[in-house]
């Protein structure tokens, strides 16, 4: 091996210096370049820009930086800004040779720029390999990126991975099709039912940037709409970028825009379609033969050329939040390439959001929605069962369902397809007592108790034990009701009351997108409710204390927008559409979908959290692990003056059943949690400090292998 000063080491018994020098000069001469070089002694520079810059794929934060790499004359045609390379990193300055660094393990990395000349004072490694000619990382992708890693405390490399798919040799040698030319302005349609909606449309064929917050009619119109929005965008020459919440809201916009624009015009970007397909999508996006695009989560990276709209659907979906590194959400990052590419944005969904009410409270977007009149022409009738009609109800005492609601399912199937929510999947969930409704709970872990199908005992959820000798701490009860209710056991009640009906479920086993328009009961869960053909003639919306008594900040706002996510699939008022939600009248989001006011709710909403400075109002970050490590942290973390802790607060143990989720504690292991907040204008300093300080725990050694590691999210989405 070579040496820090170039001479070479004695060794193969004892052989003279001379003798092995001789030796590797042989294999020198008589070895060809192969055709995927790798490093290689005496090898001759680019002439002109010999220095790569490179950023190397590794997520840890104390490597968030690029490294200068040389490069070789064989492969200064191929070594563009933007292609995939792969290089030697992690060699030490000892082994260098005739001025150049050699060793270290391969590794994949982005070549960024070319320069003439490094910043860097030691000997520079040569670029190993080009592993495409395909440019891959435009300038415009890396200043998004970068600009997401800044505002979630995250590395460069990490959100590249969620941006840029991974490498389809097959899909970059076929070409793309040759772009189209700009289609027609599209027609207001539909639009012409909102207050501003055919002047948003001529603003996109003009070539402007509107940005709008836009609560969408019930029905199934919205994927149309966007359409319409995307066609008005591409008449002006320039690219729409459509993201929704998961594959079945991208078939309807796929749909539709084939219906508007006609074969060829749009990309899909899904993980369904394969690895192969996605890219050779992604490429046709990036070489400019497409100019739309819509997709899920990971397409919001997606590199439209001359972006004219970014569309976000349903932004309040769990599905838009990125479950990796640095975990950003679809609607934060829209906002950045809106800012970014000055283009117009489209934030829409039938209910809203406090952060988008945010949006047109700032006055940064305007509010695109209909005449009360209008509302009321399409919304269905809602009406409510409360506690009190509960308890004068005798059927409700011992029927899964009051009277209302019992008359409500039979009114509906004499005319179609009756849809009914309920808020969890499987037989019965979680049990509580009869007399005191005290939840029950596992003896040894203090988890909750679920009934079995087809077995009297509970079982805890948590740790799987069985319990057979239950019975209430709080009152000395032996009796157990149905806390929730579970889709199973629902469908299974329904089938009994209903025998001449067939029940279909949709839910996380088997999710249905379309059902006939023939009367039917459909039970569903959350999110998973299909559409109707025609519309159901009525909804059930159960258990709605199970969502609104949720320990959480947005259990309101969620249930809401479950709520009218399910209502909107019902028939207007006129033609007979009717919803029964089970929950208390009095209730601010039970009196919004009575209303129909989603954007009154979210105002409210965004008014009292402005009062306790709650996010959207405030920034926060979370911050948990170990007590031991998490002060520790905190303790060398320099947060800007402004910041306030919160906690730290203790996180439920982690179970060895069921899946852990990402950021969650080792199983077994205590962990707490302090929230950080800071006040407007503020965020971008918070999470440098917090990049800052995890950097330079990572660089020191610390929470490797797991052990005292703390986890950083900024904007958690559920804080408690």
């Amino acid at each position: 091996m070579s040496s820090e000063n170039g001479s070479v080491d004695e060794g193969a018994g004892g052989a003279q210096p001379e003798q092995l020098a001789f030796i590797r000069e042989s294999v020198r001469k008589a070895k060809v370049p192969r055709a995927k070089p790798r490093t290689w002694r005496g090898a001759a520079l680019a002439k002109e820009l010999p220095v790569a810059r490179v950023l190397v794929d590794k997520g840890v934060l104390h490597l968030d930086r690029y490294f200068d790499y040389a490069v070789p004359e064989e492969l200064d045609a191929a070594a563009q800004p933007g292609v995939r390379v792969r290089v030697r990193f992690g060699a030490g300055r000892g082994r260098v040779r005739e001025g150049r660094r050699e060793g270290g393990g391969l590794i994949d990395g982005f070549l960024v720029e070319r320069l003439a000349e490094s910043d860097y004072s030691g000997p520079l490694a040569a670029l190993a390999q080009v592993v495409s000619p395909e440019p891959v990382l435009s300038e415009e992708l890396l200043g998004l990126a970068r600009a997401v890693a800044d505002r979630y405390a995250g590395s460069l490399a990490d959100v590249l991975q969620l941006a840029v798919p991974p490498r389809s040799a097959r899909a970059e040698q076929r070409p793309s099709p040759e772009p189209l030319p700009p289609p027609p302005a599209p027609e207001a349609g539909s639009w012409g039912r909102y207050e501003r909606g055919a002047a948003f449309l001529e603003s996109l064929a003009s070539g402007g940037a509107p940005r709008a917050v836009w609560n969408a009619l019930p029905g199934p119109e919205w994927s149309a709409e966007l359409a319409r929005a995307v066609a008005a965008t591409l008449a002006s020459g320039r690219g729409a970028l459509v993201v929704v919440p998961d594959g079945r809201a991208v078939a309807r916009v796929d749909t539709a825009l084939t219906s508007v624009l006609g074969e060829g015009r749009h990309a899909v970007l899904t993980a369904d379609a394969g690895p192969e397909k996605r890219y050779r999508e992604w490429l046709a996006v990036r070489r400019g033969a497409v100019r739309a695009v819509v997709g899920t989560r990971a397409a919001m990276f997606a590199p439209v050329r001359d972006l004219g709209l970014v569309a976000l659907w349903e932004d309040g979906d769990d599905s838009h939040s990125e479950p990796h590194a640095p975990q950003p959400h679809a609607r934060e990052v829209l906002l950045l390439r809106a800012a970014l590419d000055k283009c117009g944005f489209l934030l829409g969904s039938w209910s809203c959001t406090v952060e988008a009410a945010q949006l047109v409270e700032s006055g940064w977007a305007r509010p695109l929605v209909a005449s009360r009149e209008q509302v009321r022409a399409v919304a269905p009738l809602v009406r409510t069962v409360g506690d009190q009609d509960l308890a004068r109800d005798e059927a409700a005492r011992a029927a899964r369902l009051p009277t209302l609601a019992w008359q409500a399912v039979r009114e509906g199937l004499r005319h179609g397809p009756v849809l009914v929510q309920v808020p969890r999947r499987g037989y019965v969930p979680r049990m509580a007592c009869a007399n005191c409704r005290e939840p029950a709970r596992c003896r040894h872990c203090a988890g909750p108790l679920e009934g079995q199908e087809s077995a009297a005992a509970l079982r805890c959820g948590w740790c799987g034990r069985e319990e057979g000798a239950w019975h209430c701490p709080e009152c000395g009860g032996f009796r157990l009701r149905a806390q929730v209710v579970g889709a199973r056991r629902t469908a299974e009640e329904l089938g009994r009351a209903f025998p001449a009906v067939p029940v279909r479920t949709s839910g996380r086993e088997h999710v249905l997108d379309t059902v006939p328009g023939a009367p039917a009961l459909v039970v569903s869960t959350p999110g998973a409710e299909p559409v109707a053909e025609g519309g159901y003639a009525a909804a059930l919306l159960l258990d709605g204390w199970a969502m609104l008594g949720r320990p959480d900040l947005r259990a309101g706002e969620d249930a809401l927008r479950r709520w009218i996510g399910a209502s909107a699939l019902v028939r207007a008022q006129e033609a007979g559409g009717t919803v029964v939600v089970v929950a208390e009248p009095t209730l601010r989001p039970v009196q919004a979908l009575v209303r129909w006011d989603p954007v009154g709710h979210a105002v409210r909403e965004l008014g009292e959290r402005a009062e306790l400075g709650f996010p959207p109002v405030s920034r926060m970050a979370a911050v948990s692990g170990t007590g031991q490590a998490l002060a520790e942290f905190l303790a060398a973390a320099e947060l800007p003056a402004e910041a306030e802790l919160l906690g730290p607060v203790p996180l439920p143990v982690t179970g060895a059943a069921g899946p852990r989720r990402v950021g969650a504690p080792p199983v077994g292991e205590q962990w707490e949690r302090v929230l950080v907040r800071v006040p407007p204008g503020r965020g971008a300093a918070l999470a440098a400090s917090l990049k800052a300080a995890q950097a330079s725990r990572m660089a020191r050694g610390a929470g490797s292998g797991g052990e005292g590691a703390v986890w950083v999210r900024i904007d958690p989405p559920d804080i408690g």
